[in-house]
């Protein structure tokens, strides 16, 4: 089967969060089962251009229709770790695309929804003709649209559309301008509430809504996410039409990539384990101890958190839960990155305050090498979201025997179960701990019950720790699914 990948982040290249992640992570499961994929992205300025081998030119003139003229594009080639990657680069005072960062320009419905045109365009005139296009969040919403309207009269009609939603919240609401600059000349016609108009703005249009509207399939990242998105308000808005395309919407857990997150060969952590030398993870703790100068005090668990701070991520329960660890007679080590000023004057507020104590470390920022050493070295993982699509730190945390405690939602709901509440699974099945409201308390129950699993009974935390490790969270059963769906809408 031909795949063609359409979206805005592919890992390492480019990643702002983990839509990059999957979208590698996808393509290479599906070109490992025998089929042909390849991905477009936006040529940015500021991606890693040292994760690209081979790059070179692919199509040195891509007309791209925009407001009833034309920008002039050139299309780039190019490896990232094996996959076929194009990068589209228009050539215009616009600079789409050379802002120094991926997103948060006031323009970025602008420039998303040229990307979009352009990714079909440069499908069109190389008559490339793939027989899956998958595209991913509200940046490619609107490709779905245009294919039906507009390309499916120009040779494009037998290909099939999957969309994947990886975070509702965001969903390109945006004015009739994008009709306009795209070629969807047709107002009264798309500012219809079964087609692209906001469910609550009615004068604007949805690219998200687009492409659930218009796509052949759409899911989101994983099953209880998909359940929330259409039975409670975590869909934003967009709960009605997603009941209206009920027949042809589900929930597909992401994977992740053990070649790169596993304890067996990780490169970024000095001391290689797996489950049956499990033992030797305690000097990955050590290791972790000493590059952030806290003390090697076998007596207390490190417990961690790693991820954006932000509401999304229940960033008032981060905070608690690293006082409430000190308090407990654990470490703590965070590292994350703040998505607004007032959260970063915050955190670096309490570094400047825990500067001296030799429990903890803040880490504001990220660091790649580093979150691998802590995945390795901690015991522990609190992730405390508002909502969470699918989640990625709680797999991980499970492949290197780091057990997760969560909150009960979204993905979260389908990777971990309690460890002493959970009736689902058997006792053996169970790897972590789950705490479903956001209040503080509620987050000192579930991390009290680990934190005194591990001090007093440190023979069943580490069988705990085992049967985390013990679970398959890899790309093969999502691949599987993944093509399942392709071949339902080809069909």
């Amino acid at each position: 089967m031909y795949i063609v990948q359409i979206a805005s982040e592919c890992a390492p290249v480019i990643k702002a969060g983990g839509l990059g992640d999957v979208v590698y992570g996808l393509s290479t499961e599906l070109e490992n089962r025998g089929n042909c994929v390849e991905i477009i992205l936006p040529m940015y300025d500021c991606m890693r251009y040292d994760h690209i081998w081979g790059l070179h030119d692919a199509y040195k003139d891509l007309w791209v229709p925009w407001y009833g003229g034309a920008i002039h594009c050139s299309v780039f080639c190019g490896w990232v770790h094996g996959r076929v990657c194009f990068f589209i680069r228009p050539n215009s005072g616009d600079n789409f695309f050379n802002r120094g960062r991926y997103y948060g320009a006031l323009d970025d419905h602008l420039r998303f929804a040229f990307f979009s045109k352009a990714a079909l365009e440069f499908l069109l005139v190389s008559n490339k003709r793939p027989d899956i296009i998958h595209c991913h969040d509200w940046q490619t919403g609107l490709i779905p649209v245009m294919l039906f309207e507009m390309y499916k009269w120009h040779g494009m009609w037998n290909q099939r559309v999957a969309y994947t939603i990886h975070n509702f919240k965001h969903q390109g609401v945006a004015g009739a301008n994008i009709l306009w600059a795209t070629g969807l000349n047709n107002d009264a016609y798309y500012f219809d509430y079964d087609r692209l108009q906001d469910n609550f703005n009615h004068g604007a249009i949805n690219f998200m809504k687009g492409g659930i509207v218009y796509s052949n399939f759409v899911n989101t990242v994983s099953p209880h996410h998909a359940w929330e998105a259409r039975y409670s308000d975590i869909s934003c808005g967009l709960g009605h039409t997603l009941e209206l395309h009920n027949y042809k919407f589900g929930g597909i857990l992401n994977g992740i990539d053990y070649g790169m997150w596993n304890p067996d060969k990780d490169r970024y952590i000095p001391n290689h384990y797996n489950q049956e030398t499990f033992d030797i993870k305690a000097e990955n703790k050590k290791a972790l101890r000493e590059r952030l100068l806290l003390s090697q005090d076998e007596d207390k668990p490190i417990i961690a958190y790693i991820g954006r701070l932000d509401g999304q991520k229940g960033v008032h329960l981060v905070h608690h839960a690293m006082y409430y660890a000190l308090g407990r007679g654990a470490q703590f080590v965070l590292l994350g990155s703040a998505t607004n000023q007032e959260i970063n004057n915050w955190f670096w507020h309490e570094k400047n305050h825990l500067n001296n104590n030799p429990d903890c470390h803040l880490e504001i920022g990220f660091n790649e090498e580093l979150a691998h050493l802590i995945y390795a070295g901690a015991d522990m993982m609190v992730i405390p979201s508002n909502y969470e699509p699918c989640g990625l730190t709680q797999i991980i945390s499970l492949k290197y025997g780091t057990v997760p405690i969560v909150r009960g939602v979204g993905g979260l709901v389908n990777t971990v179960f309690d460890r002493d509440y959970d009736a689902n699974h058997a006792p053996e099945k169970r790897n972590g701990y789950v705490f479903y409201q956001t209040d503080s308390h509620a987050l000192e129950s579930a991390m009290d019950r680990a934190i005194g699993l591990w001090q007093h009974y440190p023979k069943e935390f580490r069988e705990l720790a085992l049967q985390g490790m013990d679970y398959d969270y890899s790309w093969k059963d999502p691949g599987e699914k993944y093509l399942g769906v392709y071949e339902y809408i080809r069909a």
